[in-house]
């Protein structure tokens, strides 16, 4: 029986309902600990670090990508939520914001060769032959076994941008704060000729993050000045970021040789294990430049040109030397733990050693990382305490921008940029 508009309007308007209800965190993570290697993805930006963005209209597509450690296929459907600026889910029916169905059943999945751990690897990519964006903004995919509708798996984010508001910026470290110290500052100027907006000085919101870090993430609603119709942000608190330094890197392609900033590799079965370098903290070391992926990774395995279902599952073990701090933890900050400050990426310090120390089980590629410091009761990570604060690091600033239209109920995304420092 084909439902009429009003019954398909009723249905998304109780699914929202529900949804709304029950998802309370919306950060990017999965929630099974058998699910691994979440990497979210536009199809044509692979190198860059952050929630992915698309434009609309442009042929270009999101690539949700994991593995499940199994021997088995799961049967897995997603459903595409529309969010307001803060992530929070919108009131929109799915109606509203999409053309098609918001649910539909993940079909690409394939399993491992020849490996030491059973997984099966999943990929979705969106759009696709069942829904097309209608309206711009913030997005998130849950993804949940069938047989369980109500237990959410996954979460994945990205954005879909208008670019009706080109967005250029000035980052240096002559700030506010300091000069050629600690800190980077950004300029950004707006230029909403073309843009939906009103009041350019308070119906525009701008989120810059620094390397994709949830926990780096700095706001501001209302800019210095306006000319004509450009907008300017400079000279705010909200610009400046601590400046942190290049991220480590190491490698574990091979199971038979020690890769890079990797002392030794040992057979415990079941798995490989991959003792890295030990690390020191370097806040008193001079800067020195080194091209990272800041955060990322890439899945590889060195005698395969399909990493997704033959690179291997490895036990890496990080070991950080230095002084037990008190009332404060150290965690690990890389996509390779979902960028979460929490269980999965915390450090525990080992007396007997006298050494920060956590082992991960990670699939075999190229991965970059830092250790934060996180004093109790903060939800912001520290860099100068193990890493330091180098004003010449190359970091990574996205910048978001988001306005509400008079009479429309949701925050419309309407500019996307992404820049480096000297670079």
């Amino acid at each position: 029986m084909v439902k009429s508009p009003f019954t398909l309007l009723l249905l998304s308007i109780f699914v929202a309902v529900r949804l709304s209800a029950t998802i309370d965190d919306t950060s990017q993570r999965s929630f099974d600990e058998r699910i691994r290697s979440l990497q979210v993805k536009s199809i044509n930006d692979n190198l860059t670090v952050g929630t992915p963005c698309i434009i609309m209209d442009t042929g270009d597509a999101i690539k949700i990508d994991f593995d499940i450690l199994s021997e088995d296929r799961d049967y897995l459907r997603y459903e595409v939520i529309h969010c307001n600026a803060d992530w929070k889910p919108s009131t929109l029916s799915y109606l509203e914001y999409l053309d098609g169905f918001n649910e539909g059943q993940i079909e690409l999945f394939d399993f491992s060769m020849a490996t030491t751990v059973d997984y099966v690897h999943y990929s979705l990519v969106l759009p696709n032959e069942d829904f097309s964006f209608k309206l711009s903004g913030n997005y998130i995919v849950r993804i949940y076994d069938e047989s369980e509708p109500d237990n959410t798996l996954v979460l994945a984010r990205f954005t879909v941008s208008e670019q009706t508001a080109p967005v250029s910026a000035f980052i240096t470290s002559r700030t506010d704060s300091g000069y050629n110290s600690k800190y980077q500052q950004l300029e950004i100027a707006i230029d909403c000729d073309r843009a939906p907006v009103r009041d350019l000085f308070n119906d525009l919101k701008v989120v810059i993050t620094q390397n994709g870090r949830p926990d780096a993430i700095h706001v501001t609603n209302h800019p210095m000045r306006v000319t004509g119709r450009k907008v300017i942000y400079e000279h705010s608190p909200e610009l400046i970021f601590d400046a942190g330094n290049e991220y480590r890197r190491f490698e574990t392609v091979l199971n038979t040789l020690p890769g890079m900033n990797t002392d030794f590799i040992e057979w415990h079965a079941p798995y490989y294990h991959h003792y890295l370098a030990v690390d020191k903290p370097r806040s008193a070391i001079s800067y020195s430049y080194d091209q990272t992926l800041r955060g990322g990774y890439v899945v590889r395995e060195y005698n395969s040109d399909n990493g997704d279902i033959d690179a291997d599952y490895v036990v890496v073990h990080f070991s950080l030397e230095m002084p037990e701090l008190f009332n404060t933890d150290i965690f690990i900050d890389s996509d390779a733990f979902d960028r979460v400050l929490g269980p999965e990426s915390r450090m525990v310090y080992n007396r007997g050693t006298g050494r920060y120390e956590k082992a991960a089980l990670l699939k075999q590629g190229s991965y970059s990382y830092q250790y934060l410091a996180v004093p109790s009761g903060k939800l912001n990570g520290l860099t100068q305490t193990v890493e330091g604060d180098k004003y010449q690091t190359v970091n990574q600033y996205t910048v978001d921008v988001y306005t509400r239209v008079p009479g429309e109920r949701y925050d419309r995304m309407i500019g996307h940029a992404i820049f480096f420092v000297n670079q």
